[in-house]
């Protein structure tokens, strides 16, 4: 079973873990696509592009138009959602002109942590 992992990290973070990593020599369990904020992955990934993931999750390549299908909605809607996940990297664009989010299984994850007050 192929896994993503959704996550949200700063930068140094991930070249932190991108650096134990390569020093284990052993491969992440999972693909990642990192977000630098919970803002910034609400604006990617809209309730409605989660629910067009969802229908691709295990999909295989797939058409807009089947797509806009199985969710019932326009199919002008669903082109512009697919686009705006391409140009994010988070679904792919295949030769023939279809869709693919090559995933079976979604694991999202980020933790908030108590801010000290400044004095």
């Amino acid at each position: 079973m192929k896994t993503v992992l959704f996550e949200i990290a700063e930068p140094a973070a991930v070249i932190e873990r991108m650096k134990a990593q390569l020093s284990s020599g052993k491969p992440d369990e999972y693909a990642r696509m990192t977000f630098r904020s919970p803002e910034s992955m609400a604006r990617t990934l809209t309730p409605l592009r989660w629910t067009l993931l969802e229908t691709m999750t295990g999909a295989g390549e797939i058409g807009v138009r089947e797509l806009a299908r199985r969710l019932g909605r326009d199919v002008k809607a669903v082109h512009t959602d697919v686009n705006a996940l391409v140009m994010a990297g988070v679904i792919d664009r295949t030769d023939g002109g279809k869709y693919l989010f090559p995933f079976d299984k979604v694991i999202v994850q980020f933790e908030f942590e108590t801010l000290e007050k400044a004095a």
